[in-house]
C-alpha cells in the first residue's frame, strides 16, 4: 500500500530528521497521524490483468470510505491512534471486519481487508533495520513484526521516505519466511496543492518460488 499507501494510500506531508536515526515507534506514530488529516474525495481503480474495479474514495480526517457498485458496497476504515477498524457497508447495514474476514480479498484482487486496514503499523513490535534508497530517495527501512497470528502476515518490511514520511515500498511475509506480498508506489501527483498517489503497483508472490503470481495496480484519478 507510497506517498501514502494503503489508504492503500495517500502521500502524507511529513517531515522526519534525515540524520539521527528515529525510533520505529515514532515513525510509525508520525505516519499513522499524517494519514488520518486528510480531507479528500477521489475517484480510483484496481486494475488487475483486464479485470478494472472502480471505486470513490472519500476521506473526513480519521475516517476513509471506499465506495463500490455492482453490488453495491462501502468499506469504512476507521485510523486511530492505537488501532485501526474496517466495516463492511451494505444495504443491510454495517458490520465489523473480524477473524477469518480480514483474508478476504477486495473484489477478488490482490488486494486484502488487511492490507486495506494497514494493521501493520499498529504492531508493537518494530525497528529500524536503517537507511536505503527507492529512486534516489533516502528512506528508513523497518522490520515489523506480528503480534500474533491473527495476521496472515508473520512480519513486513516498510520503507519509509524520510523527507516526507511517505510509505514507499511493503513487503510482507508468511510465517515461513517467505515473501508472498509485494506493494511499491509507481508514481504520484499534485492535487490542489498536495501530493497524492497516482499509482501503486501490488504483487503477490508464490511463495515456493518467489515468482510473480498477480500483479494489481491500485490508480487513484483528479
Amino acid at each position: 500500500m507510497l506517498p501514502k499507501v494503503l489508504p492503500l494510500l495517500l502521500v502524507a506531508a511529513l517531515a522526519l530528521p534525515a540524520v539521527a536515526q528515529p525510533a520505529a515507534r515514532d515513525i510509525l506514530a508520525s505516519v499513522r497521524m499524517q494519514q488520518a488529516q486528510q480531507e479528500v474525495e477521489l475517484q480510483g481503480q484496481l486494475r488487475e490483468g483486464g479485470k478494472v474495479v472502480p471505486f470513490s474514495l472519500t476521506q473526513t480526517g480519521p475516517v476513509i470510505r471506499y465506495s463500490f457498485t455492482n453490488p453495491d458496497e462501502s468499506l469504512q476504515l476507521r485510523l486511530g491512534a492505537k488501532d485501526s477498524q474496517l466495516e463492511e457497508i451494505t444495504h443491510t447495514g454495517a458490520a465489523k471486519v473480524a477473524g477469518k474476514e480480514w483474508e478476504q480479498k477486495v473484489r477478488g484482487t490482490a488486494v486484502t481487508y488487511e492490507d486495506l486496514a494497514l494493521k501493520f503499523l499498529y504492531w508493537p513490535d518494530g525497528k529500524v533495520l536503517g537507511e536505503d534508497y527507492i529512486h534516489t530517495r533516502r528512506v528508513w527501512k523497518l522490520e515489523l513484526t506480528a503480534p500474533s497470528r491473527q495476521s496472515s502476515y508473520s512480519k513486513v518490511f516498510v520503507w519509509v521516505e524520510q523527507q516526507s514520511g511517505a510509505l514507499l515500498r511493503l513487503e510482507g511475509f508468511d510465517w515461513s519466511g517467505r515473501t508472498t506480498k509485494r506493494f511499491e508506489v509507481v508514481s504520484v501527483q499534485k492535487i490542489e496543492g498536495r501530493f497524492f498517489l497516482k499509482q501503486m503497483r501490488i504483487e503477490e508472490l508464490n511463495p515456493g518460488t518467489g515468482k510473480v503470481q498477480t500483479r494489481t495496480y491500485l490508480e487513484i484519478k483528479k
